[in-house]
């Protein structure tokens, strides 16, 4: 029997090891192992085509918004004139353009780069860089106050310029061609590949960098009503009873408040600033986020996981964040992205009254533009802003229904 045995041992292939008092920490995990419930999920809704093109232009908008001073750019990324090398383009950063460059580096680094901590351990590292990068870039990176467009385009006329490299586009969203008057409204042509808008200025050019601002008003101010509205709505769910009542009325007294005509009167009041209408944007819609947390809680308060936590007598915080809300956020997700779309179409509602940001570029306020003051109609001026509108509040309604069927077993489509 034991020469048997030894012989069985001898047998076993090299790779095989035989696990003592459990599993090897260093064994190969299987391809058929099970998966989390979020990476099943979010599998699930990527498979499906829908989701893939949403998140595809989502992508290439936000690789737009991230670089577009190196896409559209008057100021040229290197130049010899007068015998002299410079980068007038990095000379001209802004502080937002430099925090939007160092956040990005700092994502992909923690996404590729930090594989030994875990995910929570990843955004806090991100997110104290980019704060901590803030004031930084506010205190050292000073562009020039006054900016001369039309430099570079007379010094090369002139030919004391040796090497020039530009940018894909030449020209930056608010270069109006003060020296190139007849240029003002004109259909696509080679130079201008979108046309020109009524202050002469490329409207592809102006296109590029209003991806920004329509992302950064999408996912700040949906952040702002998810972060309120878990908040809320999980104190609900878990403490039910005098909180449920309170919160339920605060609720209703939120969702009396129309948000398009609350962002008119302010924006009539005050000044246009891009943080005070991700603010309003986000503090005036997160009810539907707060009622989806709610149910949630209500239905996971008398789990067994939940009461063998306050069993075991771990704090409340604890109880409703840490093993409560991971297992209840899914309808906030299919919610969220829903809301960047909402949040997009009423920033460029605004900017399509007139009352958007000033000297920024917005699709909304491009899209007014389609008919001047003559009454003539200007169709690449409704064309291709109406159609980028379009493409990103489309592409966020794909994203979402596809989270709501990977979700949702009720709606998911067996194979």
């Amino acid at each position: 029997m034991s020469s048997q045995l030894s012989a069985s041992a001898v047998a076993l292939p090299p790779s095989t090891s035989v696990a003592v008092g459990g599993p090897t920490t260093d064994s190969p995990r299987s391809p058929d192992a099970p998966r989390s419930f979020w990476r099943r999920a979010l599998g699930d809704a990527f498979a499906r085509y829908g989701a893939r093109i949403g998140a595809a232009w989502v992508i290439l908008l936000a690789f737009c918004g991230v670089f577009a001073p190196f896409i559209a750019n008057t100021h040229p990324l290197l130049l010899k004139m007068d015998g002299q090398w410079s980068m007038p383009l990095f000379r001209h950063l802004t502080p937002g353009d430099v925090v939007l460059l160092f956040a990005t580096a700092m994502a992909a680094l923690a996404y590729f780069g930090m594989r030994g901590f875990r995910p929570s351990q990843r955004l806090y590292i991100v997110v104290g860089a980019v704060l901590l990068m803030i004031p930084l870039a506010r205190w050292f990176v000073t562009p020039p106050i006054t900016v001369n467009y039309s430099q570079y385009r007379e010094a090369e006329k002139a030919g004391r310029v040796q090497y020039i490299l530009r940018t894909p586009v030449r020209y930056s969203p608010t270069d109006y061609l003060r020296d190139l008057p007849d240029r003002r409204l004109s259909p696509p042509t080679r130079h201008h590949w979108m046309g020109t808008e009524r202050d002469s200025a490329d409207v592809l050019s102006r296109m590029i960098h209003a991806a920004r601002i329509a992302l950064t008003i999408g996912f700040i101010s949906t952040g702002i009503a998810v972060a309120i509205g878990v908040v809320v709505g999980g104190l609900m769910g878990f403490y039910a009873g005098t909180v449920d009542i309170i919160g339920m009325r605060l609720i209703e007294i939120f969702e009396s408040i129309p948000t398009l005509v609350l962002l008119l009167t302010i924006v009539a009041v005050f000044e246009r600033n891009i943080y005070l209408m991700m603010a309003i944007i986000g503090l005036t819609s997160w009810t539907s986020n707060a009622r989806f947390v709610r149910a949630e809680f209500l239905r996971l308060r008398k789990q067994d996981f939940v009461q063998a936590a306050i069993a075991a007598g771990l704090p409340r915080r604890s109880v409703i964040f840490r093993h409560m809300l991971p297992n209840g956020v899914a309808p906030v997700l299919v919610s969220a992205s829903f809301g960047v779309a909402a949040a997009i179409l009423i920033e460029s509602v605004l900017s399509f009254l007139g009352l958007g940001l000033v000297q920024e570029p917005s699709w909304g306020g491009m899209l007014n533009q389609a008919r001047n003051e003559g009454g003539a109609f200007s169709w690449w001026m409704a064309i291709f802003p109406g159609t980028a509108i379009f493409l990103t509040v489309f592409a966020y309604n794909l994203i979402g229904e596809s989270l709501r069927d990977a979700l949702d077993p009720k709606l998911r489509k067996l194979d």
